[in-house]
């Protein structure tokens, strides 16, 4: 059998634990390279306090909730500026839906109980928990993190429903410089594989690829000569809705054992 990542570059998409995946994919025989294609996550809450002073005075029929932080974050705001017990009720007296165990980890604290929950962990998976609801003319507050969810929006319109968005976090964009470098790197096939960690970072790189106008390319790429990696279920979603049909994932969302899985995929191939 090939010897793992022997020779092989890899980038790490991430910021976070760089030191510790480039130690991991140096014992796998890699070559790390670090290209951060996630910017800075900042606290929103002053931008969004006069919104959410207004959203807590509408009676919505269905409350989704798409991130244990984005939820708690949302709670604590409430309490700052004593409307905790308003917005528990809002939530109390809607239709809840929720993605992910942290999420409805957060609801049960507060007492409410979802009426549809994800089937996987991934918006794909709320949505068909969803579609056998009717939701003609429903006001529905949709809770991001970060980044909207067009797909979600969408699907939730094209049902019929009255959607209002709030983000409780929002993302400064990573350096220009860094997602031009790594672009060059991928169609010129100068890197191996690329470890995603997050949604944000595929969609930080696919959307400057897109304006660029060489999206196809760099889907081509990915289809053959360069790897995609992902930590988990979400950014796993992430990448086959840009179009990228080979992903390699490990069943543990850990970011060790995703650089474990894929040192053994080249293992699997390179024979």
């Amino acid at each position: 059998m090939g010897i793992g990542l022997t020779g092989k570059r890899v980038v790490i998409a991430g910021a976070r634990k760089t030191e510790e995946m480039s130690t991991i994919i140096e014992k796998q025989g890699g070559i790390p390279v670090l290209r951060p294609l996630q910017g800075t996550v900042y606290l929103a809450d002053k931008q969004i306090e006069t919104e959410f002073k207004e959203l807590i005075q509408t009676d919505f029929d269905w409350v989704l909730f798409t991130t244990g932080i984005g939820l708690e974050t949302l709670l604590e705001l409430a309490e700052r500026l004593t409307l905790k017990e308003r917005f528990i009720e809002v939530i109390q007296n809607a239709n809840v839906a929720s993605r992910g165990y942290k999420t409805v980890g957060v609801l049960k604290k507060i007492g409410v109980k979802s009426v549809a929950v994800d089937i996987d962990g991934t918006t794909q998976g709320l949505m068909h928990s969803l579609e056998k609801f009717d939701f003609s003319n429903k006001q529905v507050l949709v809770q991001l993190h970060g980044l909207t969810v067009p797909k979600l929006t969408d699907f939730l319109e094209q049902k019929g429903a009255k959607v209002t968005e709030i983000l409780p976090y929002q993302h400064i964009a990573p350096e220009k410089e860094t997602i031009e470098l790594l672009c060059s790197e991928i169609l010129s096939e100068e890197v191996d594989a690329i470890c995603f960690t997050t949604a944000i970072q595929v969609r930080s790189l696919f959307d400057y690829a897109k304006e660029q106008g060489f999206e196809n390319q760099l889907i081509e790429r990915f289809s053959d000569k360069v790897v995609a990696v992902s930590v988990g279920k979400v950014t796993t979603e992430a990448l086959k809705d840009e179009g990228v049909a080979r992903v390699i994932a490990p069943v543990i969302e850990r970011m060790g054992a995703m650089i474990v899985e894929a040192a053994r995929f080249y293992s699997r191939n390179e024979n």
